[in-house]
């Protein structure tokens, strides 16, 4: 449908009048009068009926003017979807309740007029394959391997590490501890349906496990946090790790506890991966917001996996400040 034609007519309704109209189009009457009889001829209807006192919308056209209306919404939706400074800034997060939704929260927090388009991808494949597509802007992943492995022109700078807490419901032995070594999970069961093989967080709770003696198990459907705190509170066998800021809301009969690991504290490596060619204002703000961020990346006392301590490599501080890292 001509846009250019919907355009006219709803003036021509919103005037009562084709000069009137074309006076406020900057074409002329004629040119009006042209788009409206190739709308109506397009749409097999009379829209107006003409007379002395000018132009009344028939009923045909009073159905059509809210729909015209709607078009013309919809073309302007599209077009700022598009236009620099005017499209929401796209975000992949690996979850809505784990830390990168937090970091994100925060940076809206701060920049309340900066527009988000929030999505969960599967894993980080499927997230570095879209920052490289441009589908999205930005995704927080753990990235497994060396920067060398990644895509021509997409880039990965470690923005957080985030401290890996043990979940245990009240008859759990280690659940009195408050904060334990991390030596002290050899033997245990940590429950984590969710880990599916082939991805960044599966490989890095498998090294987390190996390294220190517990067993990752996986038997069971994954249905979903609800019934997974379920269980982790009924069992006196099962525990299950979590981030440190992850949002998690529990009844209170649960009784569930966080139990620190210090000693060194395992933490989950999140990094920032983008195009090093997206033009989006937004990006520049985001990466400022992260800047400012406390811990550092590869603070001492911490460990993370062999594959994320291969590359890190220091990216060129903004500002004096030195805490983000390319991995």
């Amino acid at each position: 449908m001509d846009l250019t034609a919907v355009r006219t007519f709803v003036a021509v309704a919103d005037t009562g009048q084709f000069q009137e109209a074309a006076a406020g189009l900057s074409v002329t009457q004629q040119a009006v009068s042209k788009r409206v009889a190739a709308l109506e001829k397009d749409l097999g209807v009379r829209l107006f009926a003409r007379g002395a006192r000018g132009a009344r919308l028939t009923i045909d056209g009073q159905a059509f003017l809210p729909h015209a209306r709607d078009l013309l919404r919809a073309e302007e939706r599209a077009a700022a979807s598009v236009r620099p400074g005017r499209r929401a800034l796209r975000v992949d997060v690996i979850g809505r309740r784990l830390a990168p939704a937090d970091l994100l929260r925060g940076f809206h927090r701060a920049h309340p007029a900066t527009e988000l388009d929030v999505v969960t991808l599967f894993d980080a494949e499927a997230a570095v394959a879209a920052v490289r597509a441009g589908t999205i802007d930005v995704s927080f992943r753990a990235v497994p391997g060396s920067a060398r492995r990644l895509p021509d022109g997409v880039e990965a700078t470690r923005v957080l590490d985030e401290p890996v807490q043990l979940l245990t419901g009240p008859g759990h032995p280690l659940a009195a501890a408050g904060a334990i070594t991390p030596d002290r999970l050899a033997g245990h069961r940590i429950w984590m349906p969710g880990n599916v093989a082939g991805t960044e967080w599966a490989a890095y709770y498998d090294e987390l496990a190996a390294a220190f003696g517990c067993t990752i198990e996986v038997t069971g459907p994954d249905l979903g946090t609800e019934p997974l705190l379920d269980t982790i509170a009924g069992s006196p066998v099962f525990a299950t790790f979590i981030g440190e800021r992850t949002s998690l809301v529990w009844p209170a009969e649960y009784d569930l506890r966080r139990v620190a690991l210090h000693d060194p504290t395992p933490v989950y490596p999140h990094s920032l991966l983008r195009r090093a060619d997206n033009p989006h204002p937004a990006l520049a703000a985001l990466r400022d917001h992260l800047d400012s961020l406390r811990p550092r990346p590869g603070a001492p006392g911490t460990w993370m996996p062999k594959w994320t301590r291969r590359a890190v490599a220091a990216r060129a501080p903004r500002g004096g400040n030195d805490m983000s890292r390319t991995v």
